[in-house]
């Protein structure tokens, strides 16, 4: 009997693609860069299996391109880039990759959090320049992190293990969630609401699901909330910053930093953001380690894999 067939978009760690040939037969765009549209509406006609990426578009138009789909597996934790009622209607399992993630994208904030205030990448790229002419009382000054204010922007797994990271710092913790509920999260942690915490902390990190909810809710207004010591933080997706109203505040002063790792239009950054150095800019990298992209790898694979045969997947979205 001949194996079902499963397309992957894109390069991932052998360790997963060997798991799936146990399974399917395999098809995968074997590369680093994204596949482009026409590529995908043509690979997935015969597959009853999809592994994908957050930059794949998985709408009405690729779900009705591949009639004998079963499986959409994301290789991401968000899932804005499904269809989901429309997967739904057509009895097509999504799953995602929810937890292996947390610790490494909780380290990467940690890593944008004291680049910004130590201004780290800037004082790097002084010292390549050539510019270092020796020690100064006020070269470089940056913001002190010890004792100070963390506000937290999504109180799940990532913001939780944030906050737990803040602790060591002896910093108190300011949360807002309102999808969360408040017995879930350690006393030791102050809720408030949205205004409060933009306005009293000394560091913003964000770690909500997009949603139109949270599509801007960064915005000019809540950016003039903040002080001109405060640093924000992105880790979570790119739209739930205004990137024009941040582009704003960096400019004039409005905050002292931002560390971002997701952007509006990714992988599209504007010329004005590129200019400020005090943004710290990565591509999308919080979970860029051997061990949890090999976890996520693997976690996808296993999605595909239950769905194919039947059983239920370690994490089923719809």
């Amino acid at each position: 009997m001949p194996k079902p067939g499963i397309f992957v978009t894109r390069n991932i760690p052998q360790p997963a693609l060997d798991r799936l040939e146990e399974v399917f037969s395999l098809s995968i765009h074997a590369s680093d860069q994204a596949i482009t549209r026409a590529q995908l509406l043509a690979a997935v006609k015969e597959s009853e299996a999809l592994l994908c990426l957050l930059t794949d578009t998985i709408d009405r138009e690729l779900l009705d391109a591949a009639p004998k789909l079963k499986c959409v597996s994301n290789l991401a934790v968000g899932y804005n880039n499904i269809d989901l009622e429309y997967a739904s209607s057509r009895n097509i399992v999504v799953c995602n990759t929810p937890g292996v993630l947390t610790e490494s994208t909780a380290d990467l904030t940690w890593a944008l959090l004291l680049a910004c205030a130590r201004r780290v990448v800037e004082g790097d790229s002084f010292v390549r320049a050539g510019r270092f002419e020796g020690w100064g009382p006020m070269l470089m000054l940056g913001v002190d992190v010890f004792a100070k204010t963390i506000g937290i922007i999504g109180m799940g797994r990532i913001g939780s293990a944030v906050a737990r990271r803040a602790e060591g710092f002896g910093m108190k913790v300011l949360w807002f969630d309102p999808l969360i509920d408040p017995q879930t999260v350690s006393a030791k942690y102050e809720r408030t609401d949205l205004r409060h915490l933009c306005a009293s902390s000394d560091f913003i990190s964000i770690h909500a699901p997009l949603t139109p909810a949270t599509r801007h809710l960064i915005n000019a207004e809540l950016l003039a909330l903040m002080r001109p010591h405060t640093v924000l933080v992105n880790t979570a997706r790119g739209p739930i910053v205004n990137e024009a109203a941040l582009i704003e505040a960096l400019r004039d002063n409005g905050i002292f930093a931002a560390g971002l790792d997701v952007f509006e239009h990714e992988p599209e950054i504007p010329a004005e953001l590129l200019a400020q150095d005090n943004a710290v800019l990565l591509p999308h990298i919080g979970s860029a380690s051997v061990e949890t992209r090999t976890k996520m790898a693997l976690m996808a694979a296993e999605n595909a894999i239950a769905v194919i045969q039947g059983t239920e997947p370690p994490a089923r979205v719809n």
